[in-house]
């Protein structure tokens, strides 16, 4: 998490809590990204990725718009 006086302005999630949320497999998720069709990943550290929780709640979003 990122903090600007005291209010979180960014949360980065983890691959377990993308899996949960998007209710998709990572080797789904990894192909979805490599379409461009969901959010790019991070690299935090040499063996650890995250995602910007704001862009994968968009794109959550834009998926119940277009239902």
């Amino acid at each position: 998490m990122l903090f600007n006086q005291g209010e979180i302005v960014m949360r980065i999630l983890s691959k377990k809590q993308v899996k949960e949320l998007v209710l998709y497999s990572s080797q789904h998720i990894a192909r979805l990204e490599k379409a461009e069709k969901f959010p790019k990943r991070i690299q935090l550290g040499p063996n650890r990725v995250g995602w910007v929780e704001d862009e994968v709640l968009d794109w959550l979003q834009l998926r119940l718009e277009s239902r």
